[in-house]
């Protein structure tokens, strides 16, 4: 796929403020790209100068080979998907879909044409004379991603579109927008904070914090090859160990020797090593590389989330077997779960769960308004 968006150094600040760092990226034509991150990171801030919303303090930004910096948002063909939908409650379904084509002056042949065919896609035939007040969050939503997809643009922005409905109906709606996509083909540049929406979704997932990409990649790869501490916590659960690298494919950690899969890395350096809490297998005491005695047990449904304090540092290991609060038990873990990462400015911040609980957890998911 050839590159359609390119953002070269781009850098924005507000009130004095880096909220965007010298970020290079490019989006390809057909792609589905999100911009992920915690509240803050500067992903909608990004979204918004790809729009035309924000103009970058430094940097160029290209859109097919041209420069479109100066263009203004009604002149380039890219279209936004809002949180609120911003649909138009005198209007009924059909009049907030054409409404793109009515300012365009569209012949109503050519609209009701184009109107039919949106309401099909996003599967609400028949809902043409009702008002929008009365429908539900995701039938309003779709309106919207219709309205956005009449004029035909090259490229789709979703700016948290899904974080207004209840979870259900959020997973329906990411195998909709998904199969949407696919059936036009056209680019999707998505934000979200919500991990697994990206990881369900995306061709691409941009990984950012503090106004800087710390990873791109796809999903496979962000899961299973994080760059740094801040990746490898913010992409599901890690534990996340100080370890120092002996030599390729030997590492130490918990003041056990591991073999890795691992190599590249200068012999004796400190190194965070990441093990994913379903790659900890629980095992007797005997037969443990580690031990350690459980401090909490919470039931997840599939598994069972368990807390272990081996030499003072809380694992959490994901399980489908049950084992009691205050058990002595081994854990055993294989070469291929041994992820190892560089230092950086992240490392020592995550990964331990000593004050993980299941309020904390709820708190950070109920913060879900972007700063910037």
């Amino acid at each position: 796929m050839a590159k359609l968006i390119e953002l070269k150094g781009i850098s924005k600040s507000y009130d004095g403020e880096k909220v965007l760092d010298s970020i290079n990226l490019y989006i390809r034509d057909g792609e589905f790209v999100t911009l992920l991150g915690p509240s803050g990171c500067g992903k909608t801030t990004t979204l918004r100068i790809i729009g035309g919303f924000e103009t970058a303090d430094e940097g160029e930004l290209f859109f097919d080979g041209a420069e479109i910096s100066e263009v203004p948002a009604y002149k380039r063909p890219i279209n936004t998907v809002f949180q609120k939908y911003a649909l138009f409650p005198h209007l009924n379904v059909y009049e907030n879909i054409a409404f793109p084509l009515r300012l365009k002056k569209a012949k109503e042949e050519e609209i009701k044409k184009r109107v039919t065919e949106m309401l099909k896609m996003v599967a609400l035939s028949g809902f043409e004379n009702k008002s929008v007040s009365t429908l539900s969050g995701g039938q309003q939503q779709r309106v919207a991603i219709a309205r956005a997809l009449i004029s035909h643009p090259k490229v789709l922005l979703l700016d948290e579109p899904l974080g207004a409905l209840d979870l259900k109906l959020r997973k329906d709606m990411q195998n909709e927008l998904k199969t949407i996509q696919q059936a036009i083909g056209i680019t999707f540049v998505y934000v979200t904070h919500d991990q697994e929406e990206a990881l369900s979704m995306s061709d691409t997932i941009v990984v950012m914090a503090d106004g800087e990409i710390q990873q791109i990649g796809s999903p496979t790869d962000i899961y299973n090859e994080p760059e740094n501490a801040f990746v490898a916590d913010f992409i599901g659960e890690s534990n996340i160990i100080d370890g120092v690298m002996l030599e390729d494919r030997r590492v130490r950690f918990a003041a056990h020797t591991f073999d890795c899969v691992d190599g590249g890395f200068d012999t004796n350096e400190p190194v965070d090593v990441v093990v994913r809490p379903e790659d900890v297998d629980v095992v007797p005491v005997e037969r443990g590389m580690l031990t350690g005695r459980v401090t909490s047990v919470t039931f997840k449904g599939v598994h069972y989330e368990i807390i272990v304090d081996i030499k003072g540092f809380k694992w959490m290991i994901q399980s489908t077997d049950y084992v009691e609060p205050d058990a002595e038990i081994g854990v055993y873990i294989e070469p291929d779960a041994i992820h190892i990462m560089k230092k950086s400015k992240y490392s020592g911040k995550f990964g331990d769960y000593s004050s993980f609980s299941d309020e904390i957890d709820q708190l950070s998911d109920a913060d879900t308004a972007e700063e910037f």
